[in-house]
């Protein structure tokens, strides 16, 4: 980290295993990863690269095996006591911890007997105890925010996928997160709806929302990234500006490049 400055995350040297023994499959070995706030920073790599896996440790929906997250300084999972030793965080510190960042997946996962102004109201109704009223009010601004005022009452069976997907990232918003996560939220929709999606996401970047993305959109990359990290194998290959796109020095990073344009 740069002296003086708290960047948004922080990954130091995480290591993410799952199983033990003669079945323990290592899937990060070793990312470190700085995230400056208001940037945006893509992950890039082939299938079984740790990308997604990077992001739920991040979001905490999986534990490290070794190294630290910091989230705008905090440390994410565990406190320190007065001797220095770490202990794990409750089930409960940890959830609150979770709700400063909002997470967008593949699938959209909104709840079906929920309408889109329903769905995006629910955490903060529920989490935050925020009131009814008032969680209206910013969940309509959040739909019109996505392009989705008109669709508010419609239940996610009556919307397309990109239409989905919008409302996923509107009910992200909700909490007011100090960091989005994108787990590849284009991969599951038709072609012609990637646009629409893309675009809302667009407008967060352009916003200062910091971000970090999964995606094998190499222009809308280059376009948005300020910060671009390839991953094979677990451990970080390449990463610097968008220009790396470009000017790719790792050949495992040229071979990816020439294999998804």
């Amino acid at each position: 980290m740069t002296p003086g400055t708290t960047p948004q995350v922080y990954i130091d040297n995480v290591y993410k295993e799952f199983g033990s023994g003669d079945t323990a499959n290592l899937i990060l070995r070793g990312v470190t990863v700085t995230v400056p706030k208001s940037t945006v920073c893509v992950l890039l790599g082939p299938s079984g690269s740790g990308k997604s896996t990077l992001l739920r440790c991040v979001n905490e929906l999986e534990t490290i095996t070794a190294g630290a997250i910091y989230l705008d300084g905090e440390l994410l999972g565990y406190r320190t006591d007065a001797q220095g030793r770490l202990h794990r965080l409750t089930d409960r510190q940890i959830a609150a911890q979770r709700s400063h960042t909002g997470m967008v997946f593949q699938r959209f996962n909104l709840f079906g007997h929920l309408t889109a102004l329903q769905n995006v109201m629910l955490a903060p109704t529920t989490v935050s105890n925020v009131p009814r009223a008032t969680a209206r009010t910013q969940a309509l601004d959040l739909l019109a925010r996505v392009g989705l005022a008109d669709r508010a009452d419609f239940y996610p069976s009556q919307l397309s996928g990109g239409q989905q997907q919008r409302v996923a990232i509107a009910r992200a918003l909700a909490m007011d997160p100090k960091l989005m996560l994108f787990d590849e939220p284009t991969s599951a929709l038709d072609p012609e709806l990637v646009g629409e999606v893309l675009n809302v996401m667009r407008e967060l970047a352009n916003s200062g929302m910091t971000m970090m993305i999964v995606t094998h959109e190499i222009g809308f990359a280059r376009e948005v990234a300020d910060q671009i990290v390839f991953l094979d194998g677990g451990v970080v290959v390449e990463s610097g500006p968008p220009e790396i796109l470009d000017r790719p020095t790792a050949p495992r990073f040229q071979a990816f490049l020439s294999s998804v344009r």
